[in-house]
């Protein structure tokens, strides 16, 4: 397989400073703007797109197309990177940046959505004319022209990668061949055996576009599930998908009173909230608590007993976003670093959801599967285990931890636990499994995880350990 390649390191397009002003270039041109601010500016997508949708002004119809095109264009580029060197005449790494781009936006629409050919074609030499100039709008025309000789996307599927083994999966799929791997792994801890049909439904899963969940916060559950375009969530007794429209065009949601929040972290916070202690219930943390979405919850439940939250977040940006999710209460934001900011036995209930690689979310961030790699892990792993061990020692005897990751991987997980109880005898694993509820399918405990194409939530893991 070759390599995921960076963006082209020719001339790249203009910093945000230098658009502020420019004219909308309507629902293409607010889709190479997203595909600009993740490859020139290292944004997320998810929190730069509402802006740049903003900026477009664009009706419904338009916004919904924008949005498959960038977020499509982004989950695809492994594959569509495939197609494009076998159209090139010269390395994809010696065009200049704003022309790969422009060259996968027109891909996508050419071999994923229903846009005449003729329609991509055209388009997108226009906007490439704006955005570069006529000699490369000349070449993006020569080469969209190739790759609609090629065929559809199964037929450059069966150019490219037509065999079965994992480098040709993970072009046919769109994923790094590491995060594949990954995957089978923890498929393979879920099930006790290998799962093939599991790995695929999952690669599957992380390609097709998730709705948003929303969360009540101040608002009741009905008061939530009633809204228009709403319909209830599967496992969350909070949680509601939007079937129709954008969160940001809701007045609850822009009131704070509703959140924005996957199943599966509603579901993580929920669980420890579940979990019985004896004795004193009165002091809740959590460790790693930016943006704010299970502080959220976990103020709210630790609230309607009389107690506080305690929220600590290093980073001073999104310690801020977590003081907005917080509901009025005697809860307080520290801005720290987790591992150092609490005495000891402070807690008697401990959220730790650690930062990681992020795989299991990337239904919902499709660019982190190229923003991260396995050289990610060598880092993350020693934090992992810093702060659970921080967790556990700023925990109360008989209080409760929860360690949580929005990634499957082995090493983010099982192993981070594991290592734990075998350095410490001061804790033990409780099965998490009666604490999820009707969730199904949750793998042999006692931590627990939840799958795209299971459970329809982001991957997460969840082990629950009681301090002894």
């Amino acid at each position: 397989m070759t390599a995921p390649r960076t963006p082209g390191k020719g001339p790249r397009r203009a910093s945000r400073q230098q658009r502020v002003g420019r004219p909308p270039r309507g629902a293409r041109g607010a889709a190479y703007d997203l595909l600009h601010a993740v490859a020139a500016d290292d944004a997320y997508a998810n929190l730069v797109w509402p802006t740049i949708l903003a900026d477009a002004r664009l009706d419904a119809r338009d916004a919904g197309f924008a949005t498959e095109l960038a977020y499509g264009t982004l989950r695809w580029r492994g594959l569509y990177d495939e197609v494009l060197t076998r159209c090139v005449d010269r390395p994809l790494d010696k065009l200049d940046g704003r022309v790969l781009d422009l060259l996968r936006l027109g891909t996508h629409q050419i071999l994923s959505m229903r846009v005449p050919e003729h329609a991509a074609v055209s388009e997108t030499v226009a906007l490439t004319r704006q955005v570069a100039g006529e000699g490369p709008a000349k070449l993006v025309n020569a080469v969209l022209r190739r790759v609609i000789d090629g065929g559809d996307r199964d037929a450059w599927i069966a150019k490219v990668a037509p065999g079965d083994s994992r480098d040709e999966l993970a072009i046919a799929t769109s994923h790094p061949r590491w995060i594949i791997t990954a995957f089978a792994e923890a498929l393979a801890a879920h099930r006790g055996a290998p799962d093939p049909e599991g790995l695929r439904a999952v690669l599957a899963a992380d390609n097709a576009p998730a709705s948003p969940v929303l969360v009540a916060r101040d608002v009741s559950p009905e008061d939530l599930q009633n809204l228009p375009g709403v319909q209830p969530g599967r496992w969350s007794p909070l949680a509601a998908t939007l079937v129709d429209g954008r969160p940001e065009e809701l007045p609850l949601v822009r009131s704070g009173a509703v959140g924005v929040q996957d199943e599966g972290s509603q579901l993580v916070a929920l669980a420890l909230a579940a979990v019985p202690v004896e004795g004193r219930d009165q002091v809740w943390v959590d460790l790693a608590a930016g943006p704010g979405g299970k502080a959220a919850l976990l103020a709210r439940e630790v609230g309607r007993r009389g107690g506080r939250l305690i929220a600590v977040e290093q980073h001073p940006h999104r310690a801020e976003l977590v003081r907005h999710s917080l509901p009025p209460g005697a809860h307080e934001v520290l801005v720290a670093d987790g591992r150092e900011a609490l005495p000891a036995a402070t807690a008697d209930r401990t959220l730790i959801d650690a930062p990681c690689t992020g795989i299991g979310a990337l239904r919902r961030r499709p660019e982190a599967r190229w923003r991260r790699s396995p050289g990610d892990l060598a880092t993350l792993g020693p934090l992992q285990r810093e702060l659970l061990d921080a967790a556990i020692a700023l925990t109360r005897p008989g209080g409760v931890i929860a360690y949580s990751t929005c990634s499957p991987h082995v090493a983010e997980t099982d192993l981070v636990v594991t290592d734990a109880l075998r350095r410490r005898g001061d804790v033990e694993m409780i099965d998490a499994r009666p604490y999820l509820p009707d969730v199904p399918d949750l793998g042999p405990g006692p931590a627990v995880r939840l799958w795209p194409h299971v459970h329809g939530t982001d991957g997460m893991f969840l082990a629950l350990l009681r301090r002894l």
